[in-house]
């Protein structure tokens, strides 16, 4: 286990590379894409969908799968469809990913750059960590270097880096996934039949009878507020989280009791290295976001970041 070491390196003088407070940051060059009349202001390509297991996961009904999604490009393809058609996306439990693109680049503008739509509402948060990386190479592919956003929990004892679950394909339909950690711990992820009934709640089109998902953790805040396992309540954390009921990056006082698509806001100013570090992006081309928690609340089944898009906020003249 790492746990998230956050570094200030402070300079005797000033250079190019330092912020206002004499803090080094790494400034990373790319292939600027400028916007033109054609551009849209929504995510334009799916790259990668891999959730961890999930109730969501394979399911036919709430899901939106077809049955037929037994490939990874399969599976990025159900996911930009899911959210081109406005449905949710679920990325499963601890470690759960999707990967998205623009047909432009999208500037740093020291405030609100881009947006992640969840459906979160006071008492239903399952967050999930935004990343962010620029195409240095200029390839069109997400294959440089992703940063992490900071976020509220950022440099808290209480948040692991480098948190690592891996998952068991289950030996038979309807049966649990089992998984392990970086940290020696076991569990499972729930099979829930009277919800959610499809055979394995393990993503159909991963071949591997095991596989290994490793990102941020988050500490759970969820709890069983009726004591008798009948009303889980998934609090919210203060900023910087997809799916996440943030008083402060959701820009509305909106309470979304419908669950409905409803936006986080990121900075990419926010960006930092392994280390903590800041690091000075004058654009990013590509977002991913990973399911944060480790947990379950009962009959509500695992943690999943569900996210329904994601778009450029300067293209969305929001208030």
């Amino acid at each position: 286990m790492r746990r998230f070491l956050y570094l200030l390196i402070l300079l005797s003088v000033v250079t190019s590379s330092c912020n206002t407070d004499d803090v080094i940051t790494e400034e990373v060059q790319g292939n600027y894409r400028p916007k033109t009349v054609t551009s849209s202001a929504g995510q334009s390509i799916v790259f990668e969908y891999t959730p961890a297991p999930g109730q969501f996961i394979n399911e036919t009904r709430t899901g939106g799968f077809s049955g037929q999604e037994t490939t990874p490009e399969a599976a990025a393809a159900y996911a930009a469809r899911r959210m081109e058609e406005g449905a949710f996306v679920s990325l499963g439990a601890f470690g759960g990913y999707v990967v998205v693109g623009f047909d432009h680049s999208i500037d740093n503008s020291g405030s609100y750059d881009f947006a992640i739509l969840g459906n979160s509402f006071k008492g239903s948060s399952e967050p999930g960590i935004v990343w962010v990386m620029q195409d240095e190479n200029g390839n069109g592919r997400p294959d440089d270097t992703w940063y992490e956003l900071r976020g509220s929990e950022t440099g808290k004892e209480t948040t692991l880096q480098e948190y690592a679950v891996t998952y068991y394909r289950p030996s038979a339909p309807g049966q649990p996934v089992q998984w392990t950690d970086s940290e020696g711990n076991s569990g499972q992820v729930d099979y829930l039949q009277a919800y959610h009934s499809q055979e394995y709640y393990y993503p159909a089109w991963i071949a591997a009878d095991s596989y290994t998902l490793t990102g941020t953790r988050l500490e759970a805040r969820n709890y069983d507020q009726s004591g008798n396992g009948t009303y889980w309540i998934q609090a919210e954390y203060d900023w910087g989280y997809a799916d996440n009921f943030s008083a402060t990056d959701r820009l509305t006082d909106e309470a979304n009791a419908s669950a409905s698509a409803a936006a986080n806001h990121f900075r990419i100013s926010d960006a930092m290295d392994r280390s903590g570090n800041p690091v000075r992006l004058e654009y990013i081309d590509f977002v991913k976001v990973q399911t944060a928690c480790n947990t379950k609340s009962g009959w509500l089944g695992e943690n999943s970041t569900e996210v329904f898009g994601f778009y450029d906020y300067s293209m969305k003249g929001e208030e």
